[in-house]
């Protein structure tokens, strides 16, 4: 927050009106709306849950769609393994499709905000080709978190928004739109105002942030502060649950839980990110080590389960 003033704030959340109305004028998002869905939620399971298995690629998704999910986040390494193994990406697309699935953004760690200018632009080159192998299978988004960056310097939020709307460009040009992660434990990034500020301040109807149960509580937003955010902003919020006990300064990604498992406010959260306008993506994601000891196929249904459970 040392990167906001007072005018800035009410600048950001300005602007968020200003983006819906650009949206409605009719700027259409290179991002696709999700389909309908019960309760208002697409259900998707990030290979997160199950990383720890070493699946790969394709048994991941066969393990996704057994459970019950019909929307899945990648892994970018997972997917560049499975091609380096004599996989293709037609051959990803066919199963893919076969198993009813629907791949609705991608985890990478692309170090665009960089402040080093050859980092940066080598990391550009590197989420440019992501974009594009991902175009190819149908999946649209992928993540823009502050990776190379969670230690500092702090930068301007200014910076941020140029470096953010140069990704922007690029995934106009692909088809597949950065979506500006929050982390909790960055030192950029780590405020719900920080990204709402840099959304905003793009002056594009493409900008959305990537939001997380868990990270919220490890940066110490006010859940409340969801509401500033504005429906237009949100395609995919992660969810998760804490348990109780531990400090944000001391939790850390292996804690995470299953929805209702934890003291995480789940339902007020889900009712603040609801969009009565379209079914919004909420995608399960965690690295909860005694869950990769356990068979991959029950975890997915209990976390298909217990995110059912706390969206009624």
């Amino acid at each position: 927050m040392s990167n906001l003033n007072r005018r800035q704030v009410l600048k950001a959340i300005g602007l968020t009106a200003a983006a819906a109305v650009l949206s409605e004028a009719g700027t259409v998002a290179a991002a696709p709306i999700a389909p309908k869905a019960g309760n208002g939620f697409v259900y998707s399971l990030n290979m997160s849950t199950i990383r720890g298995h070493n699946l790969g690629f394709i048994k991941e998704l066969e393990i996704a769609a057994k459970a019950g999910f019909t929307s899945v986040e990648i892994w970018i390494d997972t997917l560049q393994t499975y091609l380096q193994s004599g996989g293709s990406l037609t051959e990803a697309k066919k199963i893919i499709d076969g198993l009813g699935l629907k791949v609705e953004d991608a985890i990478g760690f692309a170090a665009w905000l960089a402040d080093d200018e050859p980092t940066r632009k080598k990391a550009l080159e590197q989420l440019q080709q992501e974009m594009e192998m991902l175009a190819r299978i149908d999946c649209h988004r992928i993540a823009a978190p502050p990776a190379g960056m969670t230690k500092g310097p702090v930068l301007d939020l200014d910076v941020v928004t140029e470096r953010y709307l140069a990704i922007l460009k690029m995934g106009e040009q692909t088809g597949v739109m950065p979506q500006l992660e929050m982390w909790g434990g960055s030192q950029n990034l780590k405020h719900i105002s920080q990204v709402l500020y840099v959304a905003t301040q793009c002056d594009n109807p493409n900008a959305r942030v990537l939001l997380d149960v868990f990270h919220i509580f490890k940066g110490q937003s006010a859940a409340e502060s969801l509401k500033y955010v504005g429906h237009h902003a949100l395609d995919i919020f992660h969810v998760n649950d804490y348990p109780a006990g531990i400090s944000p300064g001391q939790i850390s990604e292996p804690d995470r839980v299953y929805c209702g498992d934890g003291i995480a406010p789940l339902k007020q959260i889900l009712q603040i990110v609801k969009n009565p306008e379209r079914p919004l993506v909420i995608s399960f994601e965690v690295f909860n080590k005694s869950y990769y000891a356990q068979d991959a196929l029950t975890v997915a249904k209990t976390a298909l389960a217990k995110m059912k459970a706390v969206a009624r």
